[in-house]
């Protein structure tokens, strides 16, 4: 189930981030949270797999694309499906009709479109 950020998430979702190489470093870490935060067509939601946050997704909004920031799933939960679930809910939502990447998640997400394809998610 997707989960929409907001401040009390911020640790869970720094740890979450954190999985992504280019969000090792903690000042960077820092400003990727203040741009969900302070952006209104930055949006970060939050994969809960029954009780448990499992993976996160950042967007950049913009008319109906969404363009992929950031994707990741804990490890112990890859391979598992979660990215493609996480990708096929934000077209559920109706609010987007496609999904781009921006350079760093293009080679995940090219790997992920051809799921997405297939889905009844529009």
């Amino acid at each position: 189930m997707l989960v929409r950020y907001k401040k009390s998430l911020e640790k869970i979702a720094m740890g979450l981030l954190s999985f992504m190489p280019q969000e090792k470093d903690v000042k960077r870490l820092m400003e990727t949270i203040q741009t969900y935060e302070q952006e209104d067509n930055w949006q970060l939601y939050l994969w809960k797999k029954d009780e448990e946050y499992v993976g996160i997704v950042g967007i950049l909004a913009q008319d109906h694309v969404a363009t992929i920031q950031h994707i990741t799933v804990v490890p112990s939960y890859r391979g598992e499906g979660c990215a493609i679930d996480m990708l096929k809910q934000l077209l559920k939502t109706g609010q987007f009709t496609e999904i781009k990447a921006n350079d760093e998640t293009a080679p995940f997400i090219q790997k992920c479109l051809p799921n997405l394809e297939d889905c009844d998610c529009r």
